[in-house]
C-alpha cells in the first residue's frame, strides 16, 4: 500500500479548539455548564482551560459520527502515523475499539479464532453479535504461570479445523508482554480467507520505538485496537481503531456507530490528536529512553536476589515470538509472596502504585511519563519487602491459567435462563456470567463454559490474596448465575 506522508506536526482538532476558545461563542446549546460559568466547583477542579473545551459537535468541530473536516483530517494523519488504511478515533476506551473490530467482521453463528486469555471486552462483543469462539489454548510457562502467546501449530490446526471461520484475532502483545508470531498468524489467515484481528491494548509504542515486536499493521493485519491512553500518553478512555486494505472503511464506521456516543469528547480527542502528533515526531527517542529504563530496572531487581524480572531471554520462537522490551514483568512467588500481596504493600507503605499484581507476579508499566528516578524508588521498595517480607513460598499457587471446557456460545449462556447458587455448590454447572481479577481484566470464567473444582479453587485462592474479583451480579462472588436445568446443564 503506498503511502502519502503528511505533515505530522498539525493537530488539527486542537487548533480547531483553540480558534473556537478565541471566538468567545456565547453557548446555546449542550454541556450544560456553559463553559463551565454553571458549574463553579467543576471549573476550580479542572480548570477554566479544560471546561471551556468540553464542548458539543458543531460545524466548525467536526462531527465524531460522521467526520469531514477536522476530525477526518486527525484520522488521516493518524492513519499516516501509524501506517494504516483509515483510522477511526475513538472516546469508548479500547473496549470500544476492539468489540467494534470484531463486530465489524462477526455476525451471529460466525466462528472467530482466538486466545482464551484475551480481554472481557473480546468476549463482551461476542455476547453482543452472537459469534462462537474457536479458542486456541496458550501454553502456560509453568515457572511464571503465565499464559503465552499463540504457537503457529496451533492456529494452523485451528484453521483447517474450522475453515469456515471468519477471522483469526491476536494479542500483541499480552499484559505480560508477550507477543505470538504475528506475520506468520496473518499469512495463515489470508491464506485461508479469514481477516486477522489483533487487539494492541498495550502495544502503541510498536508503531514508534526501535528494535520493538512488530506492529499489526506492518505485520499486515486487518484491524487493530489501539489504545493510545496506555504508552501513547492520550487520556484515559482514547483510543484509535486502525483498519488495512482489506477492510471496508464506511461499514467499519457504521460499526462503531451502533455503540459509540454522538456526543463525543473533545477532551478526549484533541488528546489523541496531540498525542499522535508527539509520538509521530518525538517516539523514536522517547521509547528509546523507556526501554533504557526498563533494561536498567530488569538488571537492578534481578541483583536483590529472589524476584524475577523477565526479558527478551525468554523468547523461544513460537509461543514467545517477541518480547516487548518497555514491560517491567516481576515473578515474586520465589520471596514467598503473590504478586497481588506485593501490588497492595508497594501501594500502602510505599505509596507506590503499580498496573496490577496477580497470583504470581507484578506489572510496573513503564511510558512516557516515567523517569529515572521514580524507578530507583520503585527498585528500592521493593528489596526492603524482599528483606521485611520474605517468607517459604510454600503452598503457594503458580498458574495462572486454567483451560475452559466450552459448552456454549457466550451469546447463548448469556441470556439464557439461569439461577444463582452458592459458589462453593456450583462445580459441574455452566457459568452463565464473567468471573476475573481486574486488572488483566482476562476472565477466569466466561458465559458458556462448564464450572471445575479447579477454578472454584483458583478464585478462593486468587480471593483470599486480595485480588480485585469483578463480573458475577453478586458484587461478593458468594454465588454464580448458571443456566437453569436442561439450559445445556
Amino acid at each position: 500500500m503506498e503511502r502519502v506522508l503528511l505533515d505530522q506536526s498539525q493537530a488539527p482538532i486542537y487548533e480547531a479548539l483553540e480558534r473556537f476558545r478565541d471566538m468567545r461563542v456565547v453557548p446555546f446549546d449542550v454541556p450544560g455548564h456553559k463553559h463551565g460559568k454553571g458549574n463553579p466547583e467543576l471549573t476550580a477542579f479542572l480548570g477554566k482551560q479544560c471546561v471551556s473545551i468540553d464542548v458539543n459537535s458543531m460545524k466548525p468541530l467536526d462531527n465524531l459520527c460522521h467526520p469531514v473536516s477536522v476530525i477526518h483530517q486527525a484520522e488521516l494523519l493518524a492513519a499516516d502515523a501509524f501506517g494504516a488504511k483509515h483510522a477511526f478515533l475513538m472516546v469508548g476506551g479500547t473496549t470500544s475499539s476492539v468489540q467494534s473490530m470484531v463486530l465489524s467482521c462477526c455476525k451471529r453463528g460466525d466462528k472467530i479464532i482466538l486466545p482464551r486469555n484475551v480481554h472481557r471486552s473480546v468476549i463482551n462483543a461476542l455476547v453482543l453479535c452472537g459469534a462462537v469462539p474457536v479458542y486456541v489454548n496458550p501454553e502456560v510457562d509453568r515457572r511464571l504461570g503465565i499464559s503465552l502467546g499463540m504457537r503457529r501449530e496451533q492456529v494452523q490446526k485451528a484453521i483447517l479445523e474450522h475453515p469456515d471461520a471468519v477471522a483469526v484475532l491476536v494479542n500483541n502483545p499480552t499484559y505480560y508482554g508477550i507477543c505470538s508470531d504475528l506475520r506468520a498468524i496473518v499469512k495463515m489467515a489470508h491464506e485461508a480467507g479469514m481477516l486477522c484481528l489483533a487487539d494492541e491494548a498495550h502495544g502503541t509504542h510498536f508503531y514508534f520505538g526501535e528494535h520493538m515486536p512488530v506492529s499489526a499493521m506492518k505485520a499486515g493485519a486487518d484491524m487493530a485496537a489501539v489504545s493510545m491512553h496506555k504508552s501513547g500518553g492520550s487520556l484515559t478512555q482514547s483510543s484509535l481503531l486502525l483498519i488495512g486494505a482489506r477492510v471496508n472503511a464506511g461499514h467499519v464506521r457504521q460499526i462503531i456507530n451502533l455503540t459509540q456516543t454522538t456526543s463525543g469528547s473533545y477532551l478526549l480527542m484533541s488528546s489523541l490528536d496531540i498525542s499522535r502528533r508527539n509520538l509521530a515526531l518525538r517516539g523514536k527517542s522517547v521509547f528509546r529512553k523507556v526501554v533504557e529504563m526498563a533494561e536498567y530496572a530488569r538488571e537492578e531487581i534481578n541483583a536483590i536476589g529472589g524476584y524475577y524480572a523477565y526479558g527478551r531471554e525468554l523468547v523461544n520462537g513460537d509461543s514467545i515470538f517477541d518480547f516487548d522490551p518497555t514491560k517491567l514483568s516481576v515473578h515474586t512467588r520465589d520471596i514467598g509472596l503473590a504478586g497481588i500481596e506485593v501490588y497492595d504493600i508497594l501501594r500502602d507503605e510505599y505509596d507506590i502504585q503499580i498496573e496490577f499484581g496477580d497470583i504470581g507476579n507484578i506489572l510496573a508499566y513503564l511510558s512516557i511519563g516515567d523517569r529515572m528516578q521514580e524507578l530507583e524508588r520503585l527498585v528500592s521498595a521493593l528489596a526492603e519487602i524482599r528483606r521485611r517480607y520474605m517468607k517459604d513460598p510454600y503452598g503457594l499457587l503458580s498458574q495462572e491459567y486454567i483451560d475452559p471446557e466450552v459448552v456454549c456460545s457466550p451469546q447463548n449462556a448469556f441470556y439464557a435462563k439461569k439461577r444463582s447458587v452458592p459458589i462453593a455448590q456450583s462445580a459441574g454447572f455452566v457459568c452463565s456470567e464473567f468471573v476475573m481479577c481486574y486488572p488483566p481484566g482476562i476472565p477466569i470464567l466466561a458465559p458458556g463454559e462448564r464450572i471445575t473444582e479447579e477454578i472454584l479453587a483458583y478464585i478462593d485462592y486468587a480471593k483470599s490474596k486480595g485480588c480485585s474479583m469483578t463480573g458475577p451480579e453478586d458484587p461478593e462472588i458468594n454465588h454464580l448465575n448458571i443456566l437453569a436445568e436442561g439450559e445445556y446443564a
